[in-house]
């Protein structure tokens, strides 16, 4: 179970977009997300008339590794630590370190 998916409101720890916050898109692989307005790259773009592409400098986000990532505890207003609990129904939760309230998903 991921500490941090899809839909996720997350706040940038490191890096150069530190203190931005920013919803999680989806997941490239094990360890990388989209995040939604953060680490945005100019990139240079041919134009392909086949598909109907102009060309010129687009912005596209790229992909930001989740150890600079922290959850938003909406509680708070800041980022939080996540740890896992089990319920009495044998289901497993994400729970916030600080104050052990459920994360809202």
């Amino acid at each position: 179970m991921d500490k941090i998916k899809k839909g996720d409101e997350v706040v940038i720890i490191a890096g150069r977009d530190k203190g931005k916050r920013g919803t999680v898109n989806s997941r490239v692989n094990e360890t990388h997300l989209l995040v939604e307005g953060v680490n945005l790259v100019k990139k240079h773009q041919k134009p392909n008339p086949m598909k109907g592409v102009t060309g010129g400098v687009i912005e596209k986000s790229m992909p930001i590794d989740q150890s600079n990532l922290m959850l938003l505890n909406p509680a708070t207003g800041k980022g939080d630590r996540v740890g896992f609990r089990l319920l009495e129904d044998g289901t497993k939760v994400r729970v916030f370190k600080s104050n052990g309230e459920q994360v809202r998903a």
